[in-house]
């Protein structure tokens, strides 16, 4: 069976793994960008907090995929559930560091400049120093979805959701009928979302950053 027969015999199957997959990631990509943000704010003025706060998801970071995902398992039970912790904890760093490195390079002139016009914290901070700093946090999402994106694929050791149900089948049959074709669809199929989400996080970026801003970026 050739490679498009393979798709067209499992095109419903294969098209609610896709949608799957995309909304796994694109969930985890958005919890992760709130708690990243979030955290970023809170700590980006306090470098012993900022310290901690990099280094715990750094920490995080460098444990090898399979063994958070197995050592997930144990609280969380298989499925959807240590999937998406797994994957959000990994979204996590470049968010962060995005967001302290794009609030502490703000011009602090600007930020004198909008307190000295009677703005309050909240307000300097939401008017002036997050959309200053949006391209460089919104780089951070775009970094974090493509690291989401593969390992939504090695979620499927547990159960997860998405087309790593494919790619692991396909490897677990090596040699038999239709394992390569299996495998190769779960990695285009995950390669062509990562760019959508890319290509759709870029105009997200343009339509969201001012013009001001693109200009002397």
């Amino acid at each position: 069976m050739t490679l498009w027969e393979y798709i067209a015999s499992r095109s419903d199957m294969l098209a609610f793994q896709t949608l799957q997959h995309a909304s796994m990631i694109a969930q985890c990509v958005l919890i992760a960008t709130l708690i990243g943000v979030a955290l970023g704010i809170a700590v980006y003025r306090n470098e012993r907090a900022t310290a901690l706060a990099t280094g715990t998801t750094s920490l995080i970071f460098t444990i090898p995929s399979l063994a958070l995902l197995g050592l997930l398992v144990v609280p969380l039970g298989l499925g959807v559930w240590p999937s998406v912790t797994a994957i959000t904890l990994y979204a996590l760093l470049p968010i962060l560091r995005n967001t302290i490195v794009g609030l502490t390079g703000v011009d602090s002139s600007l930020v004198d400049a909008a307190r000295g016009i009677g703005m309050s914290r909240t307000r300097v901070l939401t008017r002036v120093q997050l959309p200053l700093a949006w391209p460089v946090i919104l780089s951070g999402v775009r970094t974090a979805t493509q690291l989401a994106m593969g390992i939504g694929a090695i979620a499927a050791f547990v159960s997860g959701p998405g087309l790593g149900d494919q790619i692991f089948s396909g490897l677990a049959r090596v040699g038999a009928a239709n394992a390569l074709n299996a495998t190769l669809v779960g990695v285009i199929g995950i390669v062509v979302l990562a760019l959508i989400f890319d290509a759709v996080l870029v105009l997200v970026g343009k339509l969201t950053t001012s013009r001001g801003i693109r200009i002397h970026a």
